[in-house]
């Protein structure tokens, strides 16, 4: 699946009011939450240590961090689309967000956006996307929310 190109503040206006798609299934490895953990000082066990989460956790095993889904969201937002011909993108906004349901270790994960709105901004396009963060053979997803990014495209 090849993401959707989109190069002007027009060409991002024009989808508005759209699902923009969904993304590949990405799975969350236990690596991956210890690289996660080290990066961020976030050691609780429920999260790195795999022996006690299983005997002790809710979950059955370990869980990824919250704020590791939603670190994922860039990554997996630019396999639905590639925004070309800018200068930079900054993370603007979240609101609403809420974690829904645990992501366990080997989880295979995916993201589902629509785009809400975009304002031009003195040329900078804001846009607002509701996105979901699927979980695979789980009917509630991880979470939701409302994301904001700044376009600032080439003139």
């Amino acid at each position: 699946m090849s993401p959707l190109i989109i190069r002007s503040l027009a060409g991002l206006e024009a989808h508005v009011g759209q699902e923009m798609g969904v993304s590949g299934l990405h799975r969350i490895t236990q690596a991956q939450i210890d690289q996660f953990a080290a990066a961020t000082l976030d050691f609780q066990w429920i999260h790195t240590d795999p022996a006690r989460a299983r005997a002790e956790s809710p979950f059955g095993g370990p869980i990824a961090h919250g704020y590791l889904t939603l670190a994922l969201l860039p990554y997996l937002w630019q396999q639905i689309v590639a925004i070309e011909n800018l200068k930079m993108q900054v993370n603007y906004e979240i609101e609403r967000l809420r974690f829904n349901q645990a992501v366990t270790v080997n989880s295979r994960v995916r993201l589902r956006a629509s785009l809400l709105s975009v304002a031009n901004l003195r040329g900078i396009a804001k846009a607002r996307l509701a996105v979901t963060l699927e979980i695979e053979d789980v009917k509630k997803p991880a979470y939701t929310g409302v994301i904001t990014f700044l376009y600032h495209f080439q003139a």
